[in-house]
């Protein structure tokens, strides 16, 4: 009855607290996440967007992780920090690790350049690296300094995108390696997006709603009353239609009415198919990646021609900003983690599951893990070993044959009464014949196995 009564005394309902919320001053407000990295305008309109939205899905789905290596430089452990909690569970109030890491590569793809800012550290970064960082956002460089950058980043505290200059050693700036084919000005992205700038055009004024006729006069229009008169004609004309239920006019049985309602010829559409093909090759896509229906070798391709180096830039990046070289000299790093499995159809994970556990290379609880499996209780599960292979003697531990002491002395004193046993019979145990074994050897084995038990105290 106590306990109902302490929970009933701490129970909290978001409906029925009593708390107005109405009545407090909670800041700035949007209707729009005003964190979000917005697009621009033409890019929102075309295949663009897209692009940028596939690659950046696809490399924040790649685990960044703050480790430790060992001496030859190969992945021993996680390190528990506010860095690695970052990456790994939130990056701000606003953003998961995910969402943060989607958001790096968004800004790296469109702006052609990012800045990675430590908003709460433990320590003031200008003043020493030793510090660790609470909490990070990705912020746009709008201006260069020769040690400084000014970033635009959104600050939470007021709500609202901020500039704020900061030194170039305490900012991760993260430049895209395809800067040169998304980023410059007569780069292929940029031409493909003024040729899809200039085809919406086109098809907003085919699609506009005109009528595109032209009204033949009977009279010859070459003085400035005849141009007047024939402008009143066509607005005439104007009127009657517009104001007309079902857009009907009526004209002169002497006037003649050509209708050029017909979409005007150019090649926009042409190039716009070519830049695009040309544009997925040096990014390495393919149409089968963008709607999801690409083999393995396809997406292999385009994850180590597009996504590694985007990765390789971020993790060098940051790794350079927030890594100290004390750091560096204790084995610690930032890497990402790809997994090889992800790409892999279930009817081959049998296979490579069975390669992988004989040849010594992952444990049975590893591949359980892959396979999306709960870790077997057994240790064994646990131990590279090959079960179709007999173990050495001592390649499992001790207290998997057996964790009583006791035991095990018994066992060697019968093992040492054996043996002298068939020395006083002189029966030879290296022999490989049954026939060099009589049948008293045996009674008085049996007799001395007795005496063993009960000199021990035990039942057989």
């Amino acid at each position: 009855m106590a306990d109902f009564g302490a929970r009933l005394k701490h129970a909290w309902n978001a409906f029925t607290n009593p708390e107005e919320h109405t009545s407090w001053d909670l800041g700035t407000s949007y209707s729009v996440r005003p964190d979000r990295i917005r697009s621009y305008v033409s890019n929102e309109r075309s295949i663009i967007t897209a692009i940028y939205n596939r690659i950046s899905v696809d490399a924040a789905s790649i685990a960044i992780r703050h480790v430790r290596l060992d001496n030859n430089n190969r992945f021993l452990e996680e390190i528990d920090s506010g860095l690695n909690s970052c990456f790994s569970l939130e990056a701000n109030i606003d953003q998961a690790a995910r969402a943060f890491r989607q958001d790096i590569f968004m800004t790296v793809l469109e702006k052609g350049v990012a800045a990675v800012v430590p908003v709460d550290t433990t320590f003031n970064p200008t003043v020493t690296g030793s510090y660790d960082i609470k909490t990070m956002r990705v912020g746009e460089i709008i201006q260069w300094y020769p040690k400084h950058v000014r970033v635009n980043v959104y600050n939470d505290q007021t709500g609202r995108r901020e500039d704020i200059i900061l030194e170039k050693k305490v900012v991760a700036i993260i430049e895209n390696p395809l800067y040169s084919v998304m980023n410059e000005p007569n780069s292929t992205l940029q031409r493909l997006l003024r040729k899809l700038t200039l085809l919406d055009s086109v098809d907003e004024q085919s699609s506009s709603g005109k009528l595109d006729m032209i009204i033949q006069l009977p009279y010859v229009i070459k003085s400035e009353a005849r141009r007047q008169q024939a402008e009143q004609r066509r607005k005439d004309i104007e009127f009657q239609l517009k104001g007309s239920q079902y857009g009907i006019a009526y004209t002169d049985g002497t006037e003649k009415i050509t209708q050029l309602n017909r979409p005007a010829e150019n090649n926009l559409m042409t190039q716009v198919e070519y830049l695009t093909g040309l544009l997925f090759g040096q990014l390495g896509l393919t149409p089968e990646i963008m709607n999801g229906t690409a083999d393995e070798k396809a997406m292999l391709n385009y994850i180590n021609r597009t996504i590694e180096p985007i990765l390789t830039s971020v993790v060098e990046s940051t790794k350079r900003s927030f890594l100290t070289k004390t750091a560096l000299s204790q084995k610690q790093s930032i890497e990402f983690f790809r997994e090889p499995f992800r790409l892999v159809p279930i009817n081959n994970i049998a296979e490579i599951a069975d390669k992988f556990t004989r040849n010594e290379i992952l444990t049975s609880n590893e591949i359980r893990q892959i396979v999306g499996f709960k870790p077997a209780g057994d240790p064994k599960a646990d131990q590279l070993v090959n079960s179709n292979m007999p173990q050495p003697e001592g390649s499992i531990p001790t207290e998997t044959v057996s964790e009583n002491s006791e035991a095990l002395s018994v066992f060697d004193d019968m093992d040492s009464v054996l043996d002298n046993v068939f020395n006083d019979l002189g029966v030879d145990t290296e022999a490989e014949s049954e026939d060099a074994i009589m049948q008293d050897a045996f009674d008085e084995m049996d007799s001395a196995i007795d005496d063993v038990f009960n000199d021990l105290g035990l039942d057989e």
